[in-house]
């Protein structure tokens, strides 16, 4: 009797939380419960991007609520492209990876793109306060990535932390994103190692460069590549970053390789320019490469770098990418 009244106020318990989210932010953010008592919906305040406010949706996980879990904490993962959590399956992967015990609970805070989602998903100096911005087909990228990045990292993650059990340390966060949204999540662990420590990077968009003139500049004026290289210290990170291998028939250098896989690899890597110059890769910096070991990497590495071969650059891609990224952070030891 006991456990069936306890199933009964599940949804209630979650129904108040709710509540009581949206009366302890009055005026900032506006909390709905979704019909699934584990699924909230939260309208929140961003001052650089007033009137407009970023859609957030926050994913508890299984037990939640329940009595005995009232003193458990949980890592968080921030995923950019919150509105593709469907389209990749996310509540689906979980489902499956928690009822084969493949991952440890986690709560995912997915975040909507922003109405003009080019000028909030790309490169920011920190030290600056500025944002580092890019060229490309379809204007400028990353022109308020600054303002974006730094709300995540400042606003967004102290909300999560004060209002959910979360382990709240670097080492129990980490950000997701695919394309220019993997090119933010990079840059959100890059420029906040205290926050994050861990990137999940699906078919980054690292091809951004200062410089569009000639296939030549392209490749020598790569963003996040001279972020890389100017690290003076190897940072406390993890990164996980997984390419397509039919993103593009593009390949700048004509050297058969197409620049999505090579954008990513040099960066990893390290690479010699057209002018002679060498610019490091993470492995330059003291990272411990796996590049080998496709999705299952070694859990000693630092960074699991791979290619699916077959992969291209759309939802139904990351979608394949998502259970082996979510074991590699989230995992289970062997039992």
């Amino acid at each position: 009797m006991q456990r069936r009244w306890a199933s009964a106020l599940k949804p209630l318990r979650m129904l108040l939380l709710g509540l009581l989210l949206l009366g302890s932010v009055q005026g900032q953010a506006f909390a709905q419960v979704a019909e699934d008592p584990a699924i909230i919906h939260l309208s929140l305040d961003a001052k650089a991007f007033a009137p407009e406010q970023i859609k957030v949706t926050v994913y508890l996980p299984p037990g939640y609520a329940d009595n005995e879990a009232a003193n458990i904490r949980y890592p968080v993962l921030y995923a950019n492209d919150g509105q593709d959590m469907a389209a990749v399956g996310l509540r689906d992967t979980l489902a499956r990876l928690y009822a084969e015990r493949a991952i440890e609970p986690v709560i995912v805070v997915a975040v909507d793109m922003l109405a003009d989602r080019a000028s909030g998903y790309g490169l920011s100096d920190r030290s600056r306060r500025r944002s580092v911005v890019g060229g490309s087909r379809i204007g400028p990228i990353g022109s308020r990535a600054y303002e974006y990045s730094d709300w995540v990292a400042t606003q967004l993650v102290p909300y999560v932390d004060a209002h959910y059990r979360t382990r709240a340390s670097a080492g129990d966060r980490t950000v997701l994103g695919w394309s220019l949204g993997a090119l933010n999540a990079f840059n959100l662990g890059w420029e906040y190692p205290e926050v994050f420590g861990r990137v999940g990077a699906f078919s980054p968009s690292f091809w951004l460069a200062a410089d569009r003139s000639s296939p030549q500049a392209v490749e020598s004026s790569r963003l996040a590549q001279a972020m890389v290289d100017r690290a003076t210290t190897r940072k406390p990170l993890r990164f996980w970053i997984t390419v397509g291998g039919r993103e593009e028939t593009n390949d700048r250098n004509a050297n058969g390789v197409i620049d999505a896989v090579e954008d990513a690899r040099d960066l990893v890597e390290g690479v010699r320019l057209p002018n002679g110059t060498y610019e490091r890769g993470l492995c330059d910096l003291g990272y411990r490469v796996d590049g080998d070991h496709g999705d299952h990497p070694s859990p000693d590495a630092d960074v699991a770098f791979y290619v699916l071969a077959d992969g291209e650059h759309n939802q139904a891609t990351w979608k394949r990418m998502l259970p082996p990224f979510l074991v590699w952070a989230y995992g289970t030891p062997a039992k």
